[in-house]
């Protein structure tokens, strides 16, 4: 298999997840800051244009990050990033979506219409108007998640999941262009830095 890999925060969930199974992959470089992977080699292996993607041994390619994750658990017959019960996935795919769609997205896209405007202005529709609503969205739904993270050692209770690894990669991400951990959520600060402190937090 083949990862084709970049900078930016959703290669790294990927890279994370890999390094905390012990996974090793080939790994073929996309300069998305020069828009590689919207050209037409690329395009023909991914039509999103997104990065990462997974090309299998027997060429089919697999893009979005939770469906290449969920691929290679799937491969081993399940694990506990996702869950090795009904139960356990259930709960792990509940707080994926919920991460991925409250805070990812729009903290994701907070940076785009605004800091990353000179690099996405030619390559998407942005609406830098909405910039820093998005912002305050993504926020808004870290605080909710801080409530609820009281008494518990990750997202799902005392199983470290593909969903912690989601967050932490887009709260670094964030606090690298402009949107900073809230000191007051103590919660997931505390969450933050026992995930910061895996080996896998330097994949």
């Amino acid at each position: 298999m083949k990862l084709f890999n970049s900078v930016g925060p959703n290669p790294k969930v990927v890279r994370m997840y890999m390094a905390e199974r012990g996974i090793e992959v080939d790994l073929e470089e996309v300069d998305l800051m020069a828009g590689a992977n919207r050209q037409g080699d690329y395009l023909k292996l991914n039509p999103g244009g997104q990065l990462p993607a997974l090309e299998l041994d027997n060429g089919d390619v697999i893009a979005e990050i939770t469906c290449i994750c969920e691929y290679l658990d799937d491969k081993d017959g399940g694990t506990s990033l996702i869950g090795t019960t009904p139960e356990e996935r259930a709960e792990t795919r509940m707080w994926m979506r919920r991460i991925d769609l409250g805070i990812l997205e729009p903290l994701a896209n907070g940076f785009r219409y605004a800091e990353g405007q000179p690099i996405f202005k030619d390559r998407m529709t942005l609406i830098p108007h909405a910039a820093s609503d998005l912002k305050d969205l993504a926020q808004e739904k870290i605080t909710w998640l801080d409530g609820l993270m009281e008494g518990k050692e990750f997202v799902c209770g005392d199983r470290f999941t593909l969903a912690d690894i989601m967050l932490f990669v887009f709260l670094e991400f964030g606090s690298q262009v402009g949107q900073p951990l809230n000191e007051a959520n103590k919660n997931i600060g505390a969450l933050y830095e026992r995930i910061g402190s895996r080996s896998s937090a330097a994949a």
